[in-house]
């Protein structure tokens, strides 16, 4: 039963942190001229572009979130700082996923600065996300339940 209950934990931390990296990245790119909040914003167009944002990001965050979901819990992994470093990664790679890359000089072509760093933010931010929902008791389903306590001895 542990397995099954650890599994919905990961998985509503995989939404949660997809949905916290598409608010970061969607709002990064789409308005980076705003450097106030302000409430004059058509709230329709606000939530469409966050639920493709939210559909987009976890789309491509889907199979390296799942491996290293995978290695923390195998591994018992639960420093903040490994979930904040591993989301790093998972947005860095998601953002190369995107960039074409010319195997001749080995290089990729077209990489924009400004928006590898949003990537990486986003997705250090949903690792942070990740970990307060279910990275903080990663490997803990394996725990054997403590022993009963020794039976009182009989009476003679």
């Amino acid at each position: 039963m542990a397995v099954i209950g650890r599994l919905f934990a990961v998985f509503f931390g995989f939404l949660a942190a997809c949905l916290v990296a598409s608010i970061v990245v969607l709002w990064a790119i789409f308005f980076p001229e705003m450097s106030d909040v302000s409430l004059d914003i058509d709230q329709g167009a606000i939530n469409m572009v966050l639920g493709f944002g939210f559909v987009l990001v976890s789309g491509f965050a889907l199979l390296p979130a799942l491996i290293l979901a995978l290695i923390t819990e195998a591994f018992s992994i639960r420093h903040i700082l490994a979930y904040a470093v591993i989301g790093g990664l998972a947005g860095l790679f998601c953002y190369l996923g995107f960039i074409p890359f010319d195997s001749v000089n080995m290089t990729f072509n077209g990489i924009v600065r400004r928006h590898l760093e949003v990537m990486v933010g986003a997705g250090i931010l949903g690792g942070v996300v990740y970990w307060i929902i279910a990275g903080r008791n990663a490997g803990a389903w394996r725990a054997l339940p403590p022993a009963p306590p020794p039976m009182p001895p009989l009476p003679r």
